[in-house]
Order: structure tokens, then sequence, then C-alpha cells
């Protein structure tokens, strides 16, 4: 059942129990080159395959992006 989710503001619906690592890939953003933030805290990388997405959640998605 799709719960819905705000991503850098806009609403997004997303499936039920979703981590952060599938909400990135279904988004088609490369892991390797963002920061999450979660209901306004940042969440480490190596905790986004476990921690799971709930219905109304706040996400925050960074990009670095290179220069030169």
């Amino acid at each position: 059942m799709p719960i819905s989710i705000s991503v850098n503001g806009e609403q997004q619906l997303t499936a039920e129990g979703q981590t952060i690592l599938e909400l990135l890939r279904q988004l088609q953003i490369d892991p390797a080159r963002v920061a999450v933030e979660l209901d306004r805290r940042i969440v480490k990388q190596p905790r986004w395959g476990e921690t799971v997405v709930g219905p109304g959640a706040e996400i925050e998605i960074v990009q670095f992006v290179g220069g030169g």
C-alpha cells in the first residue's frame, strides 16, 4: 500500500516499509553522491538499508556536485 512522504519539499508516493536506500534507487539517485536527512535528522549512510521511511516522513536529499 502506498504512503505519502515529502522529498525535498515535494509530496511523493512510495511503498510502505521502504528503506532510505530503496527510495534512493526508486528516485534513480546515486547513493554515493548524496546525504540524507529524515525528519530533520541526518541518517548516516551505513544505516540507509535498515532505516524505514514511514508515512508522513520528511526527507531532504542533498546531492554533492564536483567542480574544478
